[in-house]
Parts: structure tokens; sequence; C-alpha cells
């Protein structure tokens, strides 16, 4: 059992599942995904879900402020944006970014912090000394820590629905953009996670770095209203492409190609995941 939450992972479990699949019995489920990784991702998942007042509600709070004041108060003194040639109102306009902010951060805190979590209290050497496969323990992470930030993508995404009404004019892109999004920063969080020698480290990682390029990613304004060098530096940030990627999917209009996007980003996600499966097969950060 783990002291952490009372939710152990059992290696007899991996066990039993990959065994399984190595004699090709077992229902499909067991082939496709095996009892270990069902386990740890069920226990990851549970360690956010026990927790709602933790995970869940301090995001709709922020959020709800978020809507008060840059969508009620002041959105009412700032002109409409104009996408593909339909106006938008700004409270309209800023809700996909705020929607990308929120799921971004929970799902790289997620994993970031429990893999640190698990180091600090030795507690991840029950999930090192299993069976499972390295790729195993890595998606059950992953996955876990990108449920979560879908979750909270869907609560911002509802709270904004109170403020105004917003269309989804392209869903399978916004589902897409929202898996890609919450994979890729679940999968910088296992990065962080590993890297972190101290609390202080994740402070850092959020604060210093992900805060600013959510901020200057056109959450709360157009594209449009940069000029010159500002204009080219904004388009280094991978920011940018997802919350315009989640705009398309809302509005079926963006100021970036949406598919050239989506392609960018899937390729980075699948470049980070096998950085961390390296990364767990080196043993860096998990071996003294």
């Amino acid at each position: 059992m783990n002291g952490d939450d009372g939710v152990g992972v059992a290696s007899d479990g991996g066990y039993a599942g990959d065994q399984s699949a190595e004699t090709g019995g077992g229902s499909v489920l067991d082939r496709l995904l095996p009892t270990g990784f069902r386990t740890l991702f069920h226990r990851e998942v549970l360690r956010f879900v026990r927790r709602p007042r933790n995970t869940f509600l301090p995001p709709a709070i922020t959020n709800v402020l978020y809507f008060s004041v840059f969508g009620v108060i002041l959105g009412g003194r700032i002109d409409s944006f104009v996408l593909d040639g339909r106006e938008i109102e700004y409270i309209a306009f800023i809700l996909p970014g705020l929607i990308v902010l929120g799921a971004i951060s929970n799902a790289f805190e997620n994993s970031s912090f429990s893999i640190f979590h698990g180091r600090w209290n030795e507690y991840i050497h029950e999930v090192l000394t299993s069976p499972l496969p390295y790729h195993s323990m890595v998606l059950a992470y992953i996955l876990s820590s990108a449920l979560r930030g879908l979750v909270v993508g869907i609560i911002i995404g509802l709270i904004g629905l109170l403020f105004t009404s917003v269309p989804v004019a392209r869903p399978l892109y916004l589902v897409a953009f929202m898996l890609v999004i919450c994979l890729l920063f679940a999968s910088f969080g296992v990065v962080g996670g590993l890297w972190a020698r101290d609390f202080d480290y994740l402070t850092v990682l959020n604060q210093f770095i992900l805060r600013p390029l959510v901020f200057f990613g056109g959450v709360f304004y157009s594209l449009d209203a940069l000029e010159g060098i500002a204009y080219t530096v904004s388009l280094f940030n991978p920011m940018v492409y997802m919350v315009n990627g989640v705009r398309y999917g809302f509005f079926g209009a963006a100021e970036l190609p949406p598919n050239e996007s989506l392609a960018v980003l899937s390729a980075l996600t699948l470049a980070v995941v096998a950085l961390d499966v390296e990364l767990f097969r080196r043993g860096y950060g998990l071996v003294d």
C-alpha cells in the first residue's frame, strides 16, 4: 500500500497482465492494457479525484475571477475581435485561452508533482521494482495527468458558458487539440518531476517558465495586435499554436493554419514521450 493516498500498486498485478499478454490469454483489454498499467493509472487518477478541493476547486474559482474581471468588467470596454470575417466579443475570445491555461497547468502539475512526491518519499520504488515495462509506467503517469487537464478544461468551459455563449464550430479539431495539448504538458511534467531536486524547482518551472509562455501566447490578445519583431518572436512560443488551435475548434477560424499547428504539436508530444521513456530507462532522477 502507498502511504500517500492509500491506493497501492500491486506488483503481482502487473506480472499477471504482462504474462497473459505473452501467452496470448486473457481478454482483449488485458492484452491492450495490462493489469499493472491499469493499476498504476487507477492509483494516479484516484490521487487527484479524491481531493477535489485541491485539484478542481482552485481553477474553478480562478476562472470565475478571470471571466468576471477580464470578461465582464473590462471586456465591455474592449472592441470585438474579427476572425475570418466574424466578429467575436472579447469574453468569448478569451475563453479558449483560459481553457488551455487551466488544462495545461493541471496536466503539468499533476505528473510533475506525482513523480517528484514519489521520489521525495521514496515510494516510487514500488513502481520501479514492479515488472511493468518503462513505457507502461510513463504512459500511466501521462494519461492520468492528461485526464486531469481535460477535466479541468471542461470545468472552465462550463464556467465560461455561465458568462457567455460560445459555438463549437469544429468539434473534432477541438477534441484533437485538447488531447494533444494535455498529453504534451503531462509529458513535460514527467521531465519536470524527474529534474526537480526540491519543491522550489517545481515552483520555478510553473511560475517562471510555464506562466510567462501562456500569458504571451495570445490568451488575452490577438496576434494582430503585435507588430514587427514582437510578432515574429511570438511565433516561437508553442502556446500561440495551442491557443489558436483551440480557438479554431470553437469558432472555425484562427490566425494560424490549424493542421500545421496540430501536426507540429503531435510530433513534439511523441518526442517528449520518447524522452520520458528514455529518462526512466536510464534512471535519471530515480537512481542516486
